[in-house]
């Protein structure tokens, strides 16, 4: 179904396809960081560096020693081996350079500082913030589903009260940047963009907090919706919004949103993948049995005989015996399938991207398909 899409590529635009491969993900972030003029690690240094979080943070350094996920997600904003957290921000950098100025309204060029608007730049630590917000709250712990080797009760309360606390502070802030751009229709779109992160997590939650909910009885196009929701539409929306506030065209804004979407999308794909494809890895990786590999493998073999496959996988006191479900789906086609459409997706932001002038800019957004849609 997705082999076709992927074979015809993306036309000839420049482009090349994506079985052309493309330097490592690492590279692809460096080059693409001198393309914009500054590092995006420190994208939300500002507000990151404030008193308020300051404050914040001496309190989140009582939890050193806990087990608490408030600590792990605060680690990966020093040390993000693959800079996924600023991905976003990245992209949506990238795309205002790759635009340009809008031909409609030339006045505001002398606002701009290596291609790119203030406002755009603004808008693209707005995003970023709002995604480390989502990030820090999603680390709250459900306090009725904690075991004695969860630690004390009292740490994992206090943990749950700083994460609301520094999750809403970066909220408040973004929301008090976005308001600063004096753009409605941004204002509109952003605001949409955090109604679908919470509706997608909500769904996610409330999926997961049935009583012996393992895996979703769903297809993969029902998949694909929930996964534009909590993964997808910030970036898309972002993109678009960036071409909003430099007044481009309607087509131009449309062309932004579905780069956004359909990258987004092979992102996490790849992302699914990889306890699948991994070659290095001596121990089996857990992985979702809500992943994009599971979800097809469950299409193919049917809901009945995924959930004997899990039945006969599980053992004392309900352990999954994760090698076991990962060998069942590489001996069948989800796997295969989840590349494929991974690679779909890659294609489709690809051919988005045509619709840009070539540029540093446009090459720097192809390569972050190319990195994110390589297998070993």
């Amino acid at each position: 179904m997705w082999g076709a899409l992927l074979r015809r590529g993306v036309g000839g635009g420049g482009l090349r396809c994506l079985s052309s491969g493309g330097p490592p993900w690492s590279q692809v972030v460096s080059e693409a960081e001198k393309i914009v003029g500054y590092p995006t690690s420190f994208m939300s240094l500002r507000c990151l560096l404030s008193d308020e979080l300051s404050n914040i943070a001496m309190q989140v350094r009582k939890l050193v020693g806990t087990k608490h996920p408030l600590l792990d997600t605060a680690r990966g904003f020093v040390y993000d081996s693959r800079n996924n957290l600023q991905m976003r921000g990245l992209v949506v950098l990238l795309i205002s350079k790759a635009a340009g100025p809008s031909t409609a309204d030339l006045s505001f060029q002398h606002d701009m500082v290596s291609g790119i608007y203030s406002s755009q730049r603004s808008l693209a630590e707005i995003t970023e913030l709002i995604h480390t917000a989502f990030l820090v709250h999603r680390g709250i712990v459900n306090i009725g589903e904690l075991k004695s080797c969860d630690g004390p009760l009292k740490d994992m309360q206090f943990g749950n009260k700083m994460a609301v606390l520094s999750g809403d502070f970066l909220l408040a802030n973004a929301c008090t940047s976005l308001a600063q751009l004096q753009n409605t229709k941004v204002v509109e779109l952003i605001s949409s963009a955090i109604g679908d992160l919470v509706q997608g997590i909500y769904y996610e939650n409330s999926k997961s907090s049935e009583e012996n909910c393992l895996t979703d009885d769903i297809g993969i196009s029902r998949w694909k919706e929930q996964v534009f929701l909590r993964h997808s539409a910030l970036l898309a929306k972002s993109c678009q919004a960036a071409m909003e506030l430099a007044k481009h065209s309607a087509e131009i804004q449309d062309m932004a949103f579905q780069y956004g979407k359909h990258m987004s999308m092979s992102h996490k794909l790849h992302s699914d993948l990889q306890p699948f494809v991994k070659e290095t890895s001596s121990d089996t990786m857990a992985f979702s049995l809500n992943s994009a590999p599971a979800i097809l493998h469950q299409e193919f073999r049917g809901r009945e005989a995924w959930l004997k496959q899990i039945r006969e996988a599980q053992g004392k006191g309900n352990i999954v015996d994760y090698k076991k479900l990962q060998e069942a789906i590489k001996a069948g086609k989800g796997v295969t399938s989840a590349i494929d459409l991974c690679r779909c997706h890659g294609n489709r932001a690809l051919a988005a991207l045509e619709r840009f002038p070539p540029s540093e800019a446009r090459d720097a957004l192809a390569n972050i398909v190319y990195a994110v849609t390589r297998f070993p």
